[in-house]
C-alpha cells in the first residue's frame, strides 16, 4: 500500500484523539513532542480526505488549554516536591538554574509569559505548573493561557495548512519537507532555551557564595 493511501486510511477520530491528547499531556507538564504532532496533524490535513484543519486546531487548543490548567493545579497543590523530583530524576531538563531562570521570567513578565510561553517547547511543558506553584490568579492564567494555547493551535495549524496548500502545486512532497523542517527547528529552539534556562545568573552565584561562606 502506498503511503498516501496508508495515511488516508487513518480514521479522522483518531488523528484528532492524539493531538488532544499528546498536547495536552505536554502541557501537563510531561516532555512529549506536542509541536511535531501538531504539525505533523495540520500537514495530514492537506492528504487526507475527511481530515479537517479546523477540527485540528479546536482540538489542539483544547487539549492546550486543557492541560495547563490541569498542570497549574498540579503546581499550586505540589509543585516545588514536582520539580524537585523532576530536577533529580532529569537533571539536565529540570535542574535548579533551568526552574530559577523559568520563574525569574515567569515573576518579571507574568500573563505575558504564559501566553508566549506556549510558542517556546521547554516553557509550554513547565508554563501550567510553575504558574502554580507560583501562586499567580487563576482567572489571568486562565485568559493568558486561552489565547496563547488557541493562538498557538490555531495559528500553527493554519499557517501549516494554507502554506502547504499552496506549496503543494511545486512540491509533490512538501509534507515530508515540511516535517523535517518542524523538526529540525523545533529540535533546534528547544535546545537554545534549554541553554538559556540552564544559565546561572550573578545573583545566584552571589547566593551560593554568601551560603557557603
Amino acid at each position: 500500500m502506498h503511503i498516501n493511501q496508508w495515511l488516508e486510511s487513518i480514521p479522522p477520530i483518531s488523528v484528532y484523539l492524539i493531538v488532544g491528547a499528546v498536547i495536552m499531556i505536554e502541557s501537563l507538564g510531561i516532555p512529549l513532542p506536542g509541536e511535531v504532532v501538531l504539525v505533523s496533524a495540520a500537514l495530514l490535513t492537506l492528504t487526507h480526505p475527511n481530515l479537517s484543519p479546523l477540527w485540528v486546531g479546536v482540538v489542539a487548543s483544547a487539549g492546550a488549554i486543557i492541560g495547563d490548567s490541569i498542570g497549574y493545579l498540579i503546581g499550586k497543590t505540589g509543585g516545588q516536591r514536582l520539580f524537585a523530583w523532576a530536577g533529580r530524576k532529569f537533571p539536565k531538563h529540570f535542574g535548579p538554574t533551568h526552574i530559577a531562570n523559568a520563574e525569574r521570567i515567569f515573576n518579571k513578565r507574568g500573563m505575558w509569559a504564559v501566553f508566549f510561553g506556549r510558542f517556546i517547547a521547554f516553557l509550554r511543558i513547565l508554563a501550567g505548573p510553575l504558574a502554580g506553584s507560583l501562586r499567580m490568579h487563576y482567572p489571568k492564567f486562565l485568559i493568558a493561557n486561552a489565547l496563547g494555547g488557541i493562538a498557538w493551535a490555531g495559528g500553527t495549524t493554519a499557517l501549516i495548512y494554507y502554506v502547504g496548500e499552496a506549496a503543494e502545486k511545486w512540491l509533490g512532497d512538501f509534507s515530508k519537507y515540511g516535517l523535517v523542517a518542524a523538526v529540525v527547528i523545533g529540535a533546534i529552539v528547544f535546545v537554545v532555551m534549554k541553554k538559556r534556562l540552564g544559565r546561572k545568573h550573578p545573583e545566584e552565584v552571589e547566593t551560593k557564595e554568601e551560603t557557603a561562606a
